[in-house]
């Protein structure tokens, strides 16, 4: 299958621009800036992506251009635009104040193929402290903003663009189109990928990769694990082996709701209530690393003794996603949060990994999910930490913290899926685009705010306790935060604005049957600079 590779400098967009490319039906592969795959005839085009260094850094990351230029189309952004002029005899210095923010292409080459349909004065998203002055002697420019004059150049000789702002961002408003105009007309993209082929060609790879082996999967009842087990059924079928943890921390009865839904499916699924376990190991830690950490070893260790009882189990699958593992270790090696798919496991793991999404986006699991005939429920399910609400418990974790935790979360995501909104115009267009089943009268939709939403959870601030009065009496008891956020792929999020009267309901009804609260905050920090979870 033809694919464009994405060279990653450490930019925290890197995966947006393998997003945008996935959306134009191509498949692609995001690698370490030095993994260049020199021998893969797949390769149609080549993608350098930003970067947090200067050119000029000692550890700035370099590549050998020489590897693809002149043989495959190439696109540098941002870092990489700047690296292309540095290397290639252009002239790269430090700006005078950073260039960050929106701005316009007052000049643009329309009759270059990278601005094929782009309008004069299009909007774009500039962020570098570093500015190219002066660009290669065989390169043109073919875009300038009012302060920067090489905003976007090309090769005259070879096939080689680079711009200094982001295209991949939702701020520079064709972006997707200079996208499409690389990957589709410049690099030749028959459009091939999509959610059909990825389940022929996984199940393919699957059958290949596992043998006569047998499989234990660990299931969490979110979407990620869900399809994972479906496809690994369509697979290899009964030598698939499904384990649901009880750790003691998922939402209000969601052990027996979840093992009800996998009937469903027809998955073999066997439920294993391991909750004593966490309690006392993790009993006392306050470290969110630590937590996370010994949750991960725990689940192993569990996995681990009931793979004993089935003598031929040679691996672990799992619903690690994309996100999952940049947010884990990124090129730049700096550890944003290990996740429980990822950073917790063990090097003694007795079982090999298998991983069928690691490299799909939530909303592409999501279509992957409705393609083999999912439940809706699942599908549109919001996600959830591995670790459950232990890193939703700010402090330490025990039974009596989690039920309270338990009831609030409860009202609030009850209330959510309760809450109706009418939509109309773009606000519908993007509902119906995600795939939200929802029926359309008079111009208009109905769904509920659940459906709307990314991700919502309740939070317990344990190691926090408020005056509040109740009745006669004054209370000294713990608040809880609610977030909501809306996103298309968790790398980056906006909280969600919830409407007053929904949040003054829930707020009251938490406060008022909910032991041990008697505050409610909400959440109103994007992604970034703050995660979507607290832990």
């Amino acid at each position: 299958m033809q694919k464009i590779i994405i060279l990653d400098f450490g930019s925290q967009t890197t995966q947006l621009i393998g997003r945008r490319v996935r959306e134009l039906d191509t498949f692609c592969e995001i690698m370490p800036y030095n993994k260049f795959p020199k021998d893969d005839p797949e390769v149609i085009g080549v993608i350098l992506s930003g970067s947090p260094y200067s050119v000029h850094d000692p550890e700035a990351f370099k590549v050998d251009l020489t590897q693809f230029v002149g043989r495959i189309p190439v696109l540098g952004i941002c870092y990489g635009a700047q690296f292309i002029s540095h290397t290639l005899g252009g002239k790269v210095e430090k700006a005078d104040s950073r260039e960050y923010g929106r701005a316009n292409l007052e000049t643009i080459n329309l009759d270059n193929p990278l601005f094929k349909g782009f309008e004069k004065g299009s909007q774009v998203w500039m962020s570098h402290g570093d500015t190219i002055t002066a660009i290669p002697s065989d390169f043109q420019v073919i875009g300038s903003t009012k302060d920067v004059k090489n905003a976007a150049f090309a090769s005259t000789k070879q096939p080689v663009w680079a711009v200094q702002f982001h295209p991949e961002v939702f701020h520079t408003l064709q972006g997707t189109q200079l996208l499409k105009n690389f990957v589709v007309d410049i690099c030749g993209s028959k459009q091939e990928w999509s959610a059909t082929s990825f389940v022929d060609s996984t199940v393919a790879e699957l059958k290949a990769q596992l043998g006569d082996d047998r499989v234990i999967l660990g299931l969490s009842g979110g979407v990620d694990s869900s399809v994972a087990a479906v496809l690994l059924n369509k697979a290899i079928g009964n030598r698939l082996t499904c384990i649901f943890v009880d750790h003691g921390m998922l939402r209000k009865n969601e052990f027996t709701q979840v093992m009800e839904d996998y009937k469903v499916l027809g998955l073999n699924v066997i439920g294993v209530d391991a909750s004593e376990k966490f309690f006392a190991d993790l009993a006392g830690v306050t470290d969110p690393e630590q937590k996370r950490k010994i949750i991960g070893r725990d689940f192993v260790e569990v996995f681990n003794a009931e793979a004993k009882k089935i003598t031929d189990a040679k691996w672990l699958a799992q619903g690690t996603i994309y996100p999952d593992r940049i947010e884990s270790l990124n090129i730049t090696g700096k550890v944003i949060k290990s996740h429980h798919n990822v950073g917790g496991l063990p090097k003694e793991m007795h079982l090999q990994l298998c991983e069928p999404l690691k490299w799909l986006f939530k909303d592409e699991v999501r279509r992957v999910g409705r393609q083999m005939g999912m439940p809706e429920h699942l599908i549109t399910r919001h996600p959830f930490p591995g670790p459950g609400l232990a890193v939703r418990i700010l402090g330490d974790i025990t039974p009596e913290k989690v039920r309270i935790l338990q009831d609030a979360d409860d009202i609030y995501i009850r209330g959510l899926r309760d809450y109706k909104v009418k939509l109309s115009g773009e606000e519908a267009r993007k509902v119906l685009a995600a795939g939200i089943p929802a029926a359309m009268t008079d111009g208009e939709i109905e769904v509920s705010l659940y459906d709307q939403i990314w991700q919502a959870g309740a939070i317990l601030l344990s190691t926090v306790r408020s005056v509040g009065v109740m009745g006669d009496e004054r209370t000294y008891e713990h608040p809880v935060a609610l977030r909501a956020v809306t996103s298309t792929d968790a790398m980056t999020a906006d909280w969600a604005h919830l409407p007053y009267d929904f949040m003054a309901k829930v707020s009251n009804e938490i406060i008022n049957k909910v032991r041990g609260v008697n505050r409610v905050c909400y959440d109103i920090s994007s992604k970034p600079p703050a995660t979507i979870e607290w832990e």
